[in-house]
């Protein structure tokens, strides 16, 4: 119907209607429809939407990390991963992968071309990504047709986080449906009655999250169909798989997607507010680090509010941001309010962020290390029954420790065997003698020998110097079992180290020597969850026995250098510790130290590598042994050892010179002249080191994000500036605490479940399957995906790299705390 109101419309000028178009094309509008660029770093970017082709790929550790190939990051967070060709449709954690050959970038062509093989196979292959309507193109291209092996098999998967997409929608042509919170199938077995993963869904093209505009991703392909599996079905920390199958008897290009991220018009990611979540002692330096997104504006005046006991506000500080600069992807900005002392309750706003509420105390750091000593460390005991009030955390575990590996065995967890036993056991033999002592090395179940001897030195480093008596824990050795929150009368610190200490001490009663330690024989049992004690049934296997279920852990006993010095130098620190306590074990310890000191000394080093479990370098290790034996026996024989060791001191003096620091005074006057310039030079080097990011930390680039170099350097810093306060300030060592407890990138999380007002709550434990922590524990943190993104993922718990306990990480920060609380008394 016409409206009789209306006005005839104006005619527009053709001139003034192209300039019109022109200016809508140039519009946020039309760059929002546009495909991503090929930026300078090698990605394809546009705002809301990078698309990461191979700039990151397996590393080798631990094989399929989940951050490989193809990768979508999507309105600031990475939703999908491993966009690659693999041979089945939910691949597991050590499933087959393809190696890199070669990658090739043309910014002419705005191409990266990734070529790839399965060896085994003799099959190779490209990866063309380009950008495509509103977002990019990727090609599967064959020189040769498919291998007739692999036909029905090879495809080509991308990986949706599924905590990204839970509770969504998704849509194809022929239907839609939710992606489930919990895995529920579609599965079916084959002629043989194996299980068969069945999609959700088929179709050309497949839209997920269709509901939510910053999650909403479409693929297309050109033929052939998709199809959407849930790979948790299989692995609980399977993702989320959309795949299509690869045609056989072709070549050329084999298969085309289309993959468009939607993106929400000029999109900005918040501010975070960097700062700790449990807060500052008065006397420190306290800057909170702003990090901002490139696009968006200066977060301008900050301030900081003190909180009364009426909720009332009172502003205490309160300044423009301070402009740092640019670090990976983000622009930073720091807010100094160091000369706020008064003690009380504050909040910082910035950015129309507001911060959680911290303290200034003068006790701020006083109990933060209580929950690891309370609840992670008795958690994590291996062959011990460990309850909680209502609560058991596990049964007594690995009763039928343990079985005697084979010669040249290879272990998918790093481990492996020499070509000699060195033990007098035969493979596949019980080995008694090792069923009690020690910790779950981390978010598994074994024993590793090098974390437990670096355990029990911190440990030890923490009772000589700061002797907390806690006693919130009872811990009988006799009954192997653990009670929380129940006080028997002894020092938990001291019964942690007798703990540890009897792990380290039975591989030499059993075997002369130190072993690189045990572990799961399969993966059926290195992939268990939950309580430790139902992953093996408790009985020592009989080989004679067919219907035995060989279910015992293995013991790799190869004898290395590296194992034996690093053994003894833990083992000379407990017989200190234990004086008084256990005395018998204190002697034994000192002997044993001593005997593995003269053994090493009178033959030619060991030095069998493989992975990360035989030790350190040997030269380190020696080091520590000789340093732990001359303050317990002051021997001037180490002495002697340790100044011809400077060469190792000097190359790798950020490592090592808290190990040498606690016995200078024990040294010559030549010695300690070297040590002060060697300390001169090192603070310059640090100085480089943090200088490329805010936050007056090492941030590391491995696969195993940095927390463990963060507290090392802090720790060390505490030691310089015990040796030489003239030259170094307590500043960076509390720098590196704040940087646990939040003050880091991509969030303001504190690193130490449990600790701070916002805390990590979903963590890579024993029980991470149930997205859950154990109170005290401390997560490796912030990994640097390759170029520039900093991640932790908060709501997906199996990133390793992230977020996985390890024991030697809780005695190093149990340390620190006490390290800082000392040092900021004294102010």
């Amino acid at each position: 119907m016409t409206d009789p109101n209306r006005r005839p419309a104006a005619r527009v000028p053709r001139r003034l209607l192209a300039c019109v178009l022109a200016a809508t094309l140039a519009s946020p509008l039309a760059a929002w429809s546009a495909p991503p660029e090929l930026n300078e770093l090698e990605y394809f970017h546009k705002r809301g939407l990078d698309v990461l082709a191979f700039s990151n790929y397996y590393d080798g550790l631990f094989s399929d990390a989940k951050h490989a190939g193809v990768e979508l990051i999507h309105h600031g967070v990475r939703t999908a991963t491993n966009g690659d060709v693999r041979l089945s449709p939910t691949p597991e954690q050590w499933d087959p992968v393809a190696l890199m050959v070669d990658r090739k970038v043309d910014p002419a062509t705005s191409t990266v071309t990734t070529r790839l093989g399965y060896a085994a196979h003799g099959f190779e292959y490209d990866i063309r990504v380009s950008p495509a309507g509103e977002g990019v193109k990727v090609e599967v291209v064959f020189d040769q047709p498919l291998p007739a092996a692999l036909e029905g098999q090879a495809g080509f998967n991308l990986e949706f986080l599924p905590s990204a997409y839970w509770g969504k929608s998704w849509m194809t042509e022929q239907g839609g449906g939710q992606l489930p919170l919990y895995p529920a199938g579609p599965t079916t077995r084959d002629a043989q009655g194996k299980p068969v993963r069945q999609p959700m869904a088929r179709g050309r093209s497949l839209t997920l999250a269709p509901e939510d505009p910053q999650r909403r991703v479409t693929l297309r392909a050109r033929e052939g169909e998709l199809a959407l599996f849930d790979g948790r079905n299989q692995a609980q920390n399977g993702w989320y798989v959309v795949r299509s199958l690869l045609p056989a008897g072709r070549t050329g290009t084999v298969l085309e997607w289309t993959l468009e991220g939607n993106t929400v018009p000029d999109w900005t990611r918040e501010t975070v507010i960097g700062h700790s979540q449990v807060g500052y002692h008065p006397a420190q330096r306290k800057v909170a680090v702003l990090e901002t997104d490139r696009n968006a504006a200066a977060p301008g005046r900050a301030r900081l509010l003190r909180i009364g006991a009426d909720g009332r506000e009172q502003q205490a500080h309160a300044a423009q941001a301070a402009h740092w600069g640019p670090y990976l992807r983000y622009e930073y900005y720091t807010f100094d309010f160091s000369d706020v002392r008064e003690p009380g309750l504050y909040v910082i706003e910035a950015a129309g962020q507001r911060s959680n509420a911290f303290r200034i105390a003068e006790d701020a750091y006083a109990t933060a290390w209580h929950p690891t000593l309370d609840v992670f460390f008795p958690v994590q005991m291996d062959h011990m029954f460990v309850n909680e009030a209502y609560r058991v955390w596990h049964g007594r575990s690995h009763m039928d420790d343990a079985r005697q590996v084979e010669p040249n065995k290879e272990h998918f967890d790093l481990f492996g065997q020499g070509p000699d036993l060195d033990s007098p056991f035969q493979p596949g033999e019980h080995i008694p003698g090792l069923d009690y002592g020690g910790w779950f090395d981390a978010g598994d179940f074994d024993i590793r020998t090098q974390t437990h001897y670096a355990t029990v030195m911190s440990l030890v480093d923490t009772w000589e110097q700061f002797r907390p008596g806690r006693d919130e824990t009872t811990i009988d050795q006799d009954r192997q079992h653990v009670e929380l929150h129940r006080p028997d009368g002894v020092p938990d610190l001291l019964q942690q180290i007798e703990h540890g200490t009897l792990a380290l001490i039975a591989q030499h009663r059993v075997f002369g020597h130190a072993i690189p330690g045990i572990v799961e024989p399969d993966l059926g049992q290195y992939t268990h969850l939950g309580d430790a004690a139902s992953k093996t049934d408790g009985k020592v296997d009989d080989p004679d026995d067919p219907d035995s279920l060989n279910d015992d852990r293995l013991a790799f006993t190869t004898n290395t250098t590296a194992l034996n010095y690093g053994s003894a130098a833990a083992l000379a620190a407990a017989s200190r510790a234990l004086r008084g306590h256990n005395e018998a074990l204190a002697e034994e310890c000192l002997a044993t130290a001593k005997k593995v000191w003269a053994f090493e000394h009178g033959r030619e080093p060991n030095l069998f590598r493989v992975g990360n479990t035989t030790g350190g370098d040997p030269q380190d290790e020696e080091l520590r042994a000789a340093a732990q034996l001359l303050l317990t026996t002051g021997d001037a024989a180490y002495a002697a050892r340790i100044a011809e060791l400077w060469p190792a001191i000097d190359e790798r003096f950020g490592f090592n010179a808290a190990v040498v620091l606690p016995v200078l005074d024990r040294m010559d006057p030549a010695f300690q002249s070297r040590m002060r310039a060697r300390a001169e030079a090192f603070k310059a080097e640090r100085a480089q080191m943090v200088s490329e990011n805010p936050y007056g930390v090492l941030i590391t680039r491995g696969g195993w994000a940095g927390n463990g170099a963060v507290i090392g350097m802090a720790t060390t810093n505490y030691r310089l500036h015990q040796a030489y306060p003239d030259l170094f300030d307590i500043e960076p060592t509390l720098q590196g605490l704040n940087y646990l407890y939040g003050t880091h990138p991509d969030s303001n999380i504190s690193f130490v479940s449990a600790v701070g007002a916002k805390s990590k709550q979903v963590a890579y434990g024993m029980n991470r399957a149930d997205f859950s922590f154990i109170a005290g524990g401390i997560v490796p943190g912030v990994l640097v995906l390759k170029p520039d993104f900093p991640e932790n993922k908060e709501d997906w718990p199996f990133f390793w790299g992230q977020n996985e306990y390890v024991i030697n990480l809780g005695a190093s920060y149990i340390y620190l705390v006490h390290a800082a609380q000392d040092a900021l008394s004294r102010k």
